[in-house]
C-alpha cells in the first residue's frame, strides 16, 4: 500500500509557516514501494523539502553538539523508503518534525524505533489519518482477495504479544483538521448498521456477509480521512470499534486469520481513540482466543496478561470476568487442572459483581458463555487424562442459560454436549444429542466445523448403529467446511 500525498495537501495548511511545497516530496513518496508510511506522511504533512529537512536536522545536530551528523536529501528518501537511520537522527528529526507540525512527535510515531521483529502484519500507525488510511488499504486488499487464498502471515509470538501492548498504551493523535467525514445522522446510521450487523453474526455465523462488514468498514475508513468533528469523535471511533472487532470476528469465523488480526488492531486501536474503558481488552481476547484456536497457549496466556492488566486499571468487571474465563480455558488446554479451576472460580466470583447493565460489546459475556467456557475447559482435562471433569453438565448450563438470538454458539453448544456424551461413555444418549445437534449446525462457520470435528473424533471408539449413522452424517457435514486447526473450538 502506498499513501497518496495529495489528499494531504488541505490538512497540511495549519502547520506550514513559510515554507513552499516541494514537489520532490510527492514523487519520492509515490515513486517508492510501501517503505515508512509514518515517516512519508508526516514529513508531506510537514511542506518541507527534502533538502530543507536535511540542513534543518544537521544544525539541531550540531547545536546539541553531534558534529558527526551530516544528513542529506538522499538519506531523507532512504529514511522514506524503510531504511533506519542511527541515534541520534530518529530523536532529531522527531523534534524538528514536532516543531514544523506544531504537534508533539516521538521517533517511534515517526517509525524510526526498531522492534527487532517485523510487526508490519498488524502494526496500526498511532495518528488518525495514517491510520485510517491503513485500515482502507487493508479493506480494500481483502475485498479483491475473496475468490484467492489467504496470503498474509499470522503474527504470533513477540510481534503479536508487543504490537498488542502497543496499541493498549498508546495515544492516537490527528493530523487533519477537517470535518467533513461524518455528521450526527450518518453516525446514528452507522451505529445502527454495526448493531444489526452483530445481532446477524451471533444468529448465524459471519461467513454470509463478512463481505458486507469489511466494505462497511472501507466506507469507514475513507469518511474518517475526510476528517471527524470533535463532538462526534467518541461515537465514530466506538462504533468503529465494534465492526472492526466484527470484521475481525467474522474473519476468524471464515478461514481469514491474518486479516483477522489485522481488524482486531484497528479495532483497538478505535477503542483508544473512543475512549471506551475495557473495550480494547475484550479485543485483545478476541485475539487470544485466536491463538487458542491454533495451539499457542503461550501467546494467548501473554494476551490476556496484556489485556488483565489494562482491564483492571480500565474498572470494567465484566471484561475481567471473561479474561479470567478465558485463562482458565488456557490452562485447560495446557493441562493444569488447578489453575484452570483457579482462573475460573474467579471469573465466576467476578460475574456476580457485575450487576451494573454491561456495554453491548461485552454482554455477550455472561452466566452462558462463562458455562461453556467451563465445559470445553472439562473437556480439555479429560482428553488430557484428568478424570473427574466430566463436560457434559456444562454444556446442558450453557443451552440452559443461552439468550434468544446466539443460534451459532447454542449449535457449538449442543455439538459439543453430544461429543462430552460420547467420551463419558453414554452412546445412546450421545446419538439422540448429535442428531438434534446437527440439524442446526447448518451454517458456514469455522468454529461450527471445529465443533463437528470433535464430536466426529469421539465417535470413533463406537460402532453401534447409532452412533455410526452419527459419524457418516458428521463426515458429510465436517467436509463441507473444512478448517485449517486440529484444536476443537
Amino acid at each position: 500500500m502506498s499513501h497518496t500525498p495529495s489528499q494531504y495537501r488541505e490538512s497540511r495548511e495549519p502547520w506550514r509557516t513559510n515554507h513552499v511545497p516541494c514537489k520532490e516530496v510527492e514523487v519520492a513518496s509515490m515513486a517508492q514501494g510501501p517503505g515508512n508510511l509514518d515517516l512519508q506522511i508526516l514529513i508531506q504533512a510537514s511542506g518541507l523539502p527534502h533538502r530543507e529537512l536535511a540542513r534543518r536536522v544537521n544544525d539541531r545536530a550540531h547545536r546539541a553538539g553531534h558534529r558527526q551528523v551530516a544528513t542529506d536529501a538522499t538519506r531523507i528518501r532512504r529514511w522514506m523508503d524503510g531504511e533506519q537511520p542511527r541515534p541520534p537522527v530518529p530523536r532529531l528529526l522527531a523534534e524538528e518534525l514536532s516543531e514544523a507540525l506544531g504537534i508533539p512527535l516521538t521517533p517511534r510515531e515517526l517509525g524510526l524505533v526498531p522492534t527487532g521483529i517485523p510487526l508490519d502484519t498488524i502494526q496500526v500507525p498511532l495518528l488518525t489519518e495514517p491510520a485510517a488510511h491503513t485500515l482502507a488499504g487493508w479493506t480494500r486488499m481483502d475485498l479483491l482477495m475473496l475468490d484467492r487464498r489467504e496470503t498474509m502471515k499470522l503474527a504470533v509470538g513477540a510481534p503479536l504479544i508487543a504490537a498488542a501492548g502497543h496499541l493498549l498504551g498508546g495515544t492516537a493523535r490527528s493530523l487533519s483538521r477537517a470535518e467533513a467525514g461524518f455528521n450526527a445522522d450518518n453516525v446514528a446510521a452507522l451505529e445502527e448498521i454495526t448493531a444489526q450487523f452483530a445481532r446477524m453474526e451471533a444468529a448465524h455465523g459471519g461467513a454470509l456477509f463478512r463481505t458486507a462488514v469489511v466494505g462497511q468498514l472501507n466506507e469507514v475508513a475513507r469518511r474518517i480521512q475526510d476528517g471527524v468533528p470533535a463532538s462526534l469523535r467518541p461515537r465514530v471511533f466506538a462504533a468503529t470499534a465494534d465492526l472492526a472487532a466484527l470484521a475481525g470476528w467474522t474473519s476468524h469465523d471464515a478461514g481469514r486469520y491474518a486479516a483477522a488480526q489485522r481488524y482486531w488492531a484497528y479495532a483497538i486501536y478505535a477503542a483508544g481513540e473512543a475512549g471506551v474503558p475495557g473495550r480494547g481488552p475484550e479485543i485483545v481476547t478476541r485475539m487470544s482466543h485466536q491463538m487458542i484456536y491454533f495451539g499457542k497457549y503461550d501467546d494467548a496466556l501473554g494476551l490476556l496478561r496484556l489485556a488483565a492488566s489494562r482491564a483492571k486499571r480500565d474498572g470494567q468487571v465484566l471484561v475481567q470476568a471473561l479474561i479470567q474465563s478465558q485463562t482458565g480455558r488456557v490452562h485447560a488446554a495446557l493441562g493444569d487442572p488447578d489453575q484452570s479451576a483457579r482462573h475460573l472460580d474467579r471469573a465466576e466470583e467476578l460475574l456476580t459483581q457485575a450487576t451494573s447493565h454491561a456495554p453491548s460489546w461485552v454482554s455477550y459475556f455472561d452466566a452462558a458463555e462463562h458455562a461453556g467456557a467451563c465445559a470445553v475447559s472439562a473437556r480439555d482435562l479429560t482428553h488430557q487424562g484428568h478424570r473427574g471433569h466430566p463436560a457434559s453438565p456444562h454444556f446442558r448450563a450453557a443451552l440452559r442459560l443461552r439468550a434468544p438470538g446466539f443460534d451459532r454458539v447454542r449449535a457449538m453448544d449442543m455439538i459439543g454436549l453430544a461429543a462430552a456424551l460420547l467420551d463419558e461413555g453414554e452412546p445412546d444418549k450421545a446419538a439422540a444429542a448429535g442428531h438434534q445437534a446437527l440439524e442446526s449446525a447448518g451454517m458456514q462457520s469455522s468454529l461450527v466445523a471445529s465443533r463437528v470435528n470433535t464430536l466426529l473424533a469421539a465417535t470413533q471408539r463406537y460402532q453401534t448403529t447409532e452412533v455410526t449413522q452419527l459419524r457418516a452424517r458428521a463426515s458429510e457435514m465436517a467436509a463441507c467446511t473444512p478448517v485449517t486447526s486440529d484444536i476443537a473450538a
